[in-house]
């Protein structure tokens, strides 16, 4: 059996995808897309072209394999696409990170009207947005523990 997007957590062999394009059954995306507690916990990192984004979706892709919860589509979000703006309106939680003050993450959930998320900025972690300059594991790390911060809220 495959894993869950990285995950320990096992997918249903019924199931073709686990919270992605193709939309699992209510049974399977709690299931499948559930952090330690139980939640079904979406993860949207920014996707933008600075360095403080591919912090965000390297914290976000470390908190995915740790279990925490299953990265979805933010780009799937801004293009109105409506199967992913439901996946998120039906999660328990989503945790919004985003790279830097313009908070365009944020600003697509706030257009759509879903209000189950918390959000971390990056640069609220003395994080400097550049770039052309390579994100480091010490700016990774200290963001996966200002999200779980966020998440134990």
């Amino acid at each position: 059996m495959s894993d869950c997007c990285g995950s320990n957590k096992a997918r249903k062999p019924e199931s073709s995808s686990c919270c992605g394009s193709v939309e699992p059954r209510p049974s399977e995306s709690s299931s499948c897309c559930a952090g330690d507690d139980g939640q079904r916990v979406l993860l949207y990192p920014c996707s933008g072209g600075a360095n403080v984004a591919e912090v965000s979706d390297r914290a976000a892709r470390e908190l995915m394999f740790a279990g925490v919860g299953t990265m979805s589509c933010l780009a799937g979000l801004g293009a109105d696409i409506q199967g992913m703006v439901q996946s998120a309106r039906d999660a328990d939680l989503n945790l919004v990170i985003d790279g830097c003050a313009l908070a365009c993450a944020q600003k697509i959930f706030d257009r759509h009207g879903i209000t189950n998320y918390r959000h971390l900025k990056v640069t609220d972690l003395g994080i400097e947005k550049a770039k052309g300059v390579r994100c480091t594991q010490e700016q990774v790390d200290r963001t996966v523990a200002g999200a779980r911060a966020v998440l134990a809220r």
